[in-house]
């Protein structure tokens, strides 16, 4: 996957050069452009951000990447573990803001794992169900904070597992970062570093029309697209979802209709349900309605409780008749089920840390486990 054009920003930290880059920053230090590659292949492929430990590079060398900042941009503060497996890791960075990103192994073969990650310190749109939106925005996270997540996360798994899958479903809009987000992809997917397939890399939004086109445009719907829809009149989703005052239910549709995607690809619609909001049977059908003629699967995610809301989700006997309404007129639906809950790592519920100023991010393991 090639880097977009409009996203050929500078690298903010070593982690986030590609290798072209790297090789134009050796062959400008006197080195040999290998050297560019291998320098990736050590941060990428074996997550080693410790100079000293790149056997294979002249002393010389090594002591440059130093110089040059070569490091961890993020560190892990704690981590805690869920009775289902499910791994809540909160990061800190050298500014004093954390972040949280979770690691989720698949309940019929737990060797697999998906990886939640953030994409910002906060978040700027405001849905109402949602913890990390709560406090608003406090800034973006850069493209080595946000492929860092990725690499400290490899470091948590435990003996058996590896990371197949990469969801921006953490922290943030991931697409309101779109600069670093684009590279982050790149990045990601780069077949001398970590090399997930672009099948199993999924950005999700809330709905930003404009960002979403760019996508499109620059990765050709080789990722994964999610959208959280949420509500299916304007009115009700403007109530829970500010975003929908700027790009309205018919924009969104128009946008979603002339994403690329291949035969077998579908977009994934989220659709938190919330009782006495937009759980009903009226809502299913106007769901079927507007999304009618766009290849998708729905994930319906009963909500997770927030304490900064009364909000809730219906009982089961109302999801499972959400569940039928679409089913029975032809739709590929699922009932997400909840992960990580008690240690609050579910969706919606990954939240907003003060930043500890003048503290350095501890680099000491603290696990706190949940037993079962």
């Amino acid at each position: 996957m090639k880097l977009p054009e409009r996203a050929l920003t500078d690298p903010d930290h070593p982690i986030a050069r590609l290798p072209d880059e790297w090789e134009q920053t050796v062959t400008a230090w006197g080195e040999p452009a290998y050297r560019g590659r291998q320098i990736f292949e050590w941060i990428h492929r074996h997550g080693v951000l410790d100079p000293a430990e790149m056997s294979n590079l002249p002393k010389a060398l090594r002591a440059r990447l130093v110089q040059d900042g070569v490091s961890w941009p993020l560190a892990l503060v704690s981590s805690h573990v869920s009775d289902d497996r499910t791994n809540k890791l909160l990061l800190g960075m050298p500014d004093g803001e954390r972040v949280e990103t979770v690691l989720i192994p698949q309940l019929q073969d737990p060797s697999v794992v998906t990886q939640c990650v953030s994409s910002q310190v906060g978040c700027a749109m405001g849905c109402v169900f949602c913890a990390s939106g709560v406090a608003g925005l406090k800034r973006q996270m850069s493209t080595g904070e946000i492929v860092a997540q990725v690499l400290l996360g490899r470091r948590e798994l435990e003996s058996d597992q590896r990371i197949r899958n990469v969801v921006f479903m953490g922290m943030g809009e991931p697409l309101h970062n779109y600069e670093a987000l684009a590279r982050a992809l790149v990045l990601l997917t780069h077949p001398a570093g970590i090399d997930l397939s672009k099948r199993r890399v999924t950005v999700s939004t809330s709905g930003l029309v404009r960002q979403i086109d760019r996508l499109a445009q620059d990765f050709g719907g080789q990722v994964q697209l999610a959208v959280s829809l949420h509500a299916v009149r304007d009115e009700d989703r403007s109530a829970i979802m500010p975003i929908n005052r700027k790009y309205g239910l018919d924009e969104l549709m128009g946008c979603l209709r002339r994403y690329p995607l291949s035969k077998r690809q579908r977009i994934t619609i989220e659709y938190t349900l919330i009782e006495g909001t937009n759980d009903s049977v009226a809502d299913a059908t106007a769901m079927v309605n507007l999304l009618r003629g766009i290849p998708v699967k729905v994930n319906l995610i009963p909500m997770n409780p927030i304490s900064e809301s009364d909000l809730r989700a219906p009982d089961a006997s109302h999801v499972t008749r959400f569940q039928k309404c679409l089913t029975e007129r032809g739709m590929s639906v699922f009932v997400r089920k909840t992960r990580g809950d008690d240690v609050a790592a579910a969706c919606g519920q990954l939240a907003f840390h003060p930043p500890e100023r003048g503290k350095a991010p501890s680099r000491t393991r603290q696990r706190t486990t949940i037993s079962s």
